[in-house]
């Protein structure tokens, strides 16, 4: 089971305004939207993903990554690799 299956109704939801957003992007540009409004939009929507993502990086850490830190051994070690490499991603993005 995964880490955020407890609270997995409140990250559709979220994803579903993050859809939103998106969509609302696509219309400005359809539109020709002025470019900085459509940018503000694009920080906007990239602050969602990042609101998202920031919670469901903790729930791994919390539930994957510690049960496997408990169990020890090579899937410990994969699994915090795993989730280095996660945070790397994040943190360039």
């Amino acid at each position: 089971m995964a880490g955020y299956t407890h609270a997995k109704q409140d990250h559709l939801r979220r994803l579903r305004r993050i859809e939103g957003q998106i969509r609302g992007l696509q219309r400005m540009v359809k539109e020709d939207k002025y470019c900085i409004d459509v940018l503000t939009q694009v920080s906007a929507a990239t602050r969602a993903l990042q609101s998202f993502a920031l919670p469901l990086l903790e729930e791994h850490l919390a539930h994957c990554v510690a049960e496997a830190a408990a169990k020890g051994g090579p899937e410990a070690e994969a699994k915090v690799k795993e989730a280095s490499d996660a945070i790397a991603r994040l943190v360039r993005s």
